[in-house]
């Protein structure tokens, strides 16, 4: 058993896709997070249920809806396709406009319950000695919140890993362009090598094992100093 180049063109544009998924959704969720975790706005559980849709729905209908609307005869591809910029489907820049939303409630709940779990208190008494909205969120709450934020990282990149059904119907089967590991190992399968899907599906296995434990030994880390803070 042995990677071929195609393998290993897969792996790489599978890290790079979920590498940059991961860094835009946490920069795009912070806010967000923020607003559901402090809001009493009746907006709230309308898009709390928005943002959750992708953990029920079948990866393949939202891949299908996406396809409809970024196509050039779909409602945004249209408007782009009139301001002459390049159609989505079927690129690595509409991989990861779909993966985002895909992977968009395992980053932004993390974030969101970090933020709950924060209180009021710090930030009100950082607010009695002075310290500016601004202030209080990025040296106070975003601080207290890193927890939720490995928590976040790790899931929402995990999650982009292992995406297939999203992954093939917005991004296809493109060499060097869309075609990750998931659909590498479909096409494996297809061809009847057996040995070839059997290592990158190890890979995803070794990769799926390593992620996990390294999530739990976090969440144990953390519990563990709350409950020795509790105690002090």
């Amino acid at each position: 058993m042995h990677l071929t180049s195609e393998d290993i063109d897969a792996i790489w544009l599978t890290l790079k896709l979920a590498s940059l998924v991961t860094f835009l959704l946490i920069i795009i969720s912070t806010p967000l997070a923020w607003w559901l975790a402090r809001t009493q706005s009746w907006l709230k559980g309308p898009i709390n249920a928005i943002v959750a849709m992708p953990l029920v729905l079948p990866p393949t209908v939202l891949g299908f809806y996406l396809l409809l609307f970024l196509s050039p005869q779909g409602a945004i591809g249209s408007i782009m396709s009139s301001m002459g910029l390049p159609a989505l489907p079927f690129s690595f820049t509409g991989l990861v406009i779909a993966s985002m939303l895909y992977s968009l409630p395992f980053v932004v709940q993390p974030i969101q319950n970090a933020f709950l779990a924060i209180g009021k208190g710090p930030l009100e008494a950082a607010a009695t000695l002075r310290s500016s909205p601004l202030n209080r969120f990025f040296y106070v709450a975003i601080p207290l919140a890193r927890p939720g934020y490995i928590s976040a990282a790790i899931l929402g990149f995990a999650h982009t890993v292992g995406e297939f059904g999203v992954v093939l119907m917005i991004g296809g089967n493109i060499a060097s362009e869309t075609r990750v590991i998931s659909i590498q190992i479909y096409d494996h399968v297809e061809a009847l090598e057996y040995g070839q899907a059997h290592t990158l599906s190890l890979l995803m296995v070794v990769f799926a094992f390593i992620v996990l434990a390294f999530l739990y030994g976090v969440q144990k880390h953390q519990k563990s100093k709350a409950v020795s803070g509790g105690l002090l």
